[in-house]
């Protein structure tokens, strides 16, 4: 298997694969050119973050600033919000359904490290898929960490740290977060 394949499969691999880097590259490059953009380029910013994910909905807008790790691992729905300082980062798949809504500062994050400290200091990582929903709005400074599932119609109360999987219609909050309503 490849670096590549590794990472996207969930096993340990190396960051500093040839390729890997090359493909982080691309995506510093594009989300650089992307942040120094106007919201009245809105044609140029289409262009950018259309070509930096790997799947997108035509009506998506991300304000700036938007940072990932290869933006190819992303796939966004139709009518797709992220607000300022989203960071979404991407080692494995990060799929969003439709009609999603990110407040400011929210984090995705399907990058983590080894809990064994001779993994992690061997220059090793993983990544598990990160997938929310249709309908779903998460509020401002919300984390979604690795290997999370969220249903359709999930609301993710401000400032919550989600770090297990949730259904459908559900309002949940905290750290660790946890259902606090049924919608």
């Amino acid at each position: 298997m490849t670096e590549r394949e590794k990472m996207l499969a969930g096993e340990l691999y190396a960051p500093s694969d040839p390729d890997l880097v090359k493909r982080h590259d691309r995506a510093r490059t594009l989300f650089a050119k992307y942040n120094k953009t106007s919201c009245k380029q809105e044609k140029k910013r289409d262009k950018l973050i259309k070509q930096l994910f790997g799947k997108t909905g035509e009506n998506i807008k991300v304000e700036t600033p938007f940072f990932c790790d290869y933006g190819e691992n992303i796939e966004v729905g139709e009518n797709f919000s992220a607000n300022y300082g989203c960071i979404i980062l991407d080692v494995n798949k990060v799929k969003i359904g439709k009609n999603c809504m990110l407040a400011p500062n929210v984090g995705i994050y399907s990058a983590t490290h080894p809990v064994r400290a001779e993994e992690r200091y061997n220059g090793v990582e993983l990544g598990f898929p990160v997938t929310i929903g249709d309908n779903c709005w998460i509020g401002g400074g919300a984390v979604i960490c690795p290997g999370v599932t969220l249903g359709n119609n999930v609301v993710v109360g401000a400032g919550s740290v989600v770090t297990k999987s949730f259904g459908d219609n559900v309002v949940i909050a905290g750290n660790p977060a946890k259902v606090i309503r049924e919608l």
